[in-house]
């Protein structure tokens, strides 16, 4: 019987790294040990987490300033200890997180045309993990809700907008998370640990709803993430330290719909999802390759499409948000691979004759605009992401700067329990409302300023006094 060849318009996707003068040169990435993809990239700029001496740093540079990049180009550098993740926030291009070695989230407002001079001051520092902190990831359709993880084995939620933590997970990991992924509209998280348990999580209701122990058999790091239809797929190891990869129904994790082993490679595979394709792209740190499959709804479900092989291993990986694509060139994935000195962009692209728009290959897409506030998420209402169609191309409008308007934490009780973390927040009032409280603010703002200028001119005026005494007592 003639052996049928299944039938996918993404067959013969094929990538190609960038011309050498389209890359970006002369960066030191950071050597940290530490398995995130020390890359994010969005339609605006690209972040690369870099060697920094006394403190950690990353380089924001807008996607235009390609070649070699000066040693003295600012960076964003606040943290005293080094970068260990970064992740753009997805309804503001402007504005990125980082965790750090320091135990710190730091909430950052890039300027629109890129950093003229380095910068140190976060918009909002997060203070609540004990220990380092690996993992940022933002809320795909609440504003302002950012989730970080630690080395102190928690997960704590935020509203970025008032600087607080409004859920903190503590006690569901008994072991080093390495990494935690969102579903599709922010009600589930699903985490990965070290020890081998896959975890589905209910955040706002704290609670674990499914887990799978022993995932993947090997002592070596996993991951798993949501795919759209809620399903989970996992990378890991077998107990021979072969690399593996699953396909996970969490309404029952007994055994998985599909397991695929792979090769003998020791890098921890870093998997990136198009839900708008249903295409994993697996790019291992330490590999010089990137595989992609296919997820459908027929066996084996995980379907192998092809490889991007090259010569330079990569030490990292940055994946652009489908609004960032050239769709007049049938491109449906950009990846940012980082060597040990530049980060070179590869387009994924499916061959096609017609230069007209290809609208089954960009199906409306998630787009800028958040779907929800952090308060209404936090309250328990769910929404789906806000799609957008890529039809005439994406054209990046104007982001709003982040405020954040710190509570004062004297005016809210205690809470006895933790379980009753989530703190009711009033629903928005009218704009002009509003429009008053911002005309308060600035009024407090400028007391306060002036306030802080008296108290600089005291200090000048006591630090002389002082010394005039020092002079008559000598």
């Amino acid at each position: 019987m003639r052996r049928v060849v299944r039938q996918s318009k993404f067959r013969h996707v094929f990538g190609q790294a960038v011309k050498n003068d389209q890359c970006y040169d002369d960066i030191r990435v950071s050597r940290v040990t530490w398995d995130s993809s020390f890359c994010a990239v969005n339609p605006r700029f690209v972040a690369i987490i870099i060697e920094a001496s006394g403190g950690g740093a990353f380089l924001v540079l807008p996607l235009h300033k390609t070649g070699r990049i000066d040693k003295s180009y600012p960076t964003v550098c606040g943290h005293t200890g080094p970068v260990l993740d970064i992740d753009w926030c997805p309804h503001n291009d402007q504005v990125i997180a980082s965790g750090s070695e320091d135990c710190t989230v730091m909430v950052w407002q890039i300027p629109e045309n890129g950093l003229t001079l380095s910068l140190t001051e976060p918009v909002v520092i997060l203070e609540g993990h004990s220990k380092r902190v690996g993992i940022v990831a933002w809320h795909p359709t609440a504003r302002n809700v950012l989730l970080s993880a630690g080395c102190d084995n928690a997960i704590i939620i935020w509203n970025v907008g008032t600087g607080e933590a409004l859920i903190n997970l503590d006690d569901m990991h008994s072991d080093m998370i390495y990494n935690v992924s969102w579903n599709r509209n922010g009600s589930l998280i699903c985490t990965a640990s070290k020890d081998k348990k896959v975890r589905v999580i209910d955040p706002r209701k704290q609670e674990i709803v499914a887990e799978k122990e022993k995932a993947h058999e090997g002592a070596r790091p996993m991951r798993a993430i949501f795919l759209a239809d809620g399903n989970v797929f996992t990378t890991g190891f077998s107990r021979m330290s072969e690399r593996q990869l699953a396909l996970w129904n969490p309404k029952n994790m007994q055994e998985p719909i599909a397991l695929h082993e792979m090769d003998t490679s020791n890098g921890v595979l870093l998997p990136f999802y198009d839900p708008d394709t249903s295409i994993i792209y697996l790019c291992g740190k330490g590999d010089s390759s990137i595989r992609y499959f296919e997820i459908t709804d027929e066996s084996p479900y995980v379907h192998y499409l092809n490889t991007f092989s090259s010569k330079e291993p990569q030490r990292g990986m940055g994946y652009m948000p489908k609004r960032g694509l050239d769709v007049n060139k049938c491109e449906i994935a950009r990846f940012f691979k980082l060597h040990e000195r530049k980060c070179e962009p590869i387009i994924m692209t499916v061959p096609r004759k017609s230069d007209l728009f290809q609208d089954d290959l960009y199906p409306d897409t998630a787009g800028p605009e958040a779907a929800l506030e952090a308060e209404e998420w936090f309250e328990g209402k769910n929404a789906d992401p806000i799609l957008i169609s890529l039809k005439h191309g994406y054209i990046p409008g104007k982001n709003r700067d982040l405020k954040v308007v710190k509570k004062n934490i004297l005016d809210s009780k205690p809470t006895a329990n933790k379980k009753c973390d989530l703190i009711n927040i009033p629903k928005k009032t009218s704009d002009t409302t509003s429009v008053q409280n911002e005309a308060k603010l600035d009024e407090i703002l400028k007391e306060i300023k002036s306030i802080k200028d008296t108290i600089c001119n005291q200090d000048e005026r006591i630090s002389k006094l002082e010394q005039q005494m020092a002079k008559i007592a000598a």
